[in-house]
């Protein structure tokens, strides 16, 4: 009886890496998509609302099996204002932001970037909510900046002046995630992975199909049929098979060992980037790569050090770090 217990406790550990790995490369591929589709003429806000429009109803299909499965606890008024307020920021301007600045770096800089996710949510705790830093933290912020200082410079090498706009566009929706992760911390704990997933989405679709229509109200209609073929990739391969995957992996094997997985996001975008778009790959590029994935391990290896296994893990097997590929 121990020794099928021991089995099965190791399926379910690798089954949760395989996952966690598959997950982290499928997101990356967003950024691939979104390129080929610019080539195509099509613009971010077109995009944006398409991926959102199209992974809507997968998303509420999720909530309506989740809710059959368990019984969910009805939520203020007032939580449902906060979570369209962190779809707003984490899965509207932030996915905006990052399709901007797609127009302009490669999609090896651009994962990259997000990945510093974590070390911005260490950032702000610091100096917005008095939080302490540890010495290997620090070591860790300053290894991850620099290796993202070393990517830049050969995007400034090819594109010049674009890579800083770029740069900062995605660096600012790393930001604007971070804020999210913060904010959706307290609020996964009241209102359900689920249920926040789900109306931080719906409100993500709304404010990206207003948008849309502001900037040209028949433009998602007169798309090429490759960018529908693509926004649907996107949508369903790229955006909600990955969630689903990370969310069944945390729930087996923990967030600090899918953090540790989601390494093979940039790995893998690059590697994307050069067999589908003929980016460059250089040593400059992958020691960037090295330094900033040593960093995300410091940050990782740290983290689950001060926590139990089971304590990185909500009650529905949802962490409120896992979506930083969205």
């Amino acid at each position: 009886m121990h020794a099928s217990n021991l089995a099965l406790q190791r399926k379910r550990y690798l089954s949760g890496i395989l996952m966690a790995g598959l997950g982290s490369i499928l997101f990356s591929g967003k950024a691939i998509l979104i390129k080929l589709a610019f080539t195509y003429g099509a613009n971010a806000e077109t995009l944006l609302a398409l991926r959102m429009l199209i992974a809507l109803p997968l998303f509420w299909s999720i909530y309506w099996w989740q809710s059959r499965q368990q019984k969910m606890l009805p939520i203020s008024w007032s939580d449902r204002s906060k979570v369209l307020l962190l779809g707003f920021l984490g899965y509207f301007l932030s996915s905006y932001l990052d399709f901007l600045g797609l127009q302009y770096i490669s999609v090896g800089l651009e994962r990259i970037v997000l990945y510093l996710t974590p070390t911005i949510v260490l950032l702000i705790s610091y100096f917005v909510l008095q939080k302490t830093i540890s010495r290997v933290q620090w070591a860790a912020l300053i290894v991850g900046y620099l290796g993202v200082l070393t990517v830049f410079i050969q995007d400034a090498n090819s594109t010049g002046s674009a890579a800083w706009l770029g740069m900062l566009l995605v660096f600012a929706s790393a930001c604007t995630y971070a804020v999210y992760m913060i904010g959706s911390g307290e609020m996964v704990r009241r209102v359900g992975s689920i249920r926040l997933v789900v109306y931080a989405s719906t409100s993500s679709a709304f404010f990206s199909a207003i948008q849309a229509l502001v900037y040209n109200p028949t433009d998602i209609l007169e798309q090429a049929s490759q960018i529908y073929w693509l926004s649907l990739v996107n949508a369903s391969v790229c955006t909600v098979i990955p969630m689903l995957l990370i969310m069944i992996a945390i729930n087996r094997i923990g967030s600090p060992l899918v953090a540790q997985a989601g390494i093979l996001g940039p790995v893998s975008t690059i590697f994307m980037g050069w067999a589908v778009l003929s980016e460059p790959i250089t040593w400059l590029q992958i020691g960037g790569m090295t330094l900033v994935m040593a960093a995300m391990w410091l940050l990782v290896r740290n983290d689950s050090n001060k926590q139990k296994p089971l304590e990185s893990v909500n009650p529905n097997g949802f962490s409120d770090k896992d979506l930083l590929g969205s």
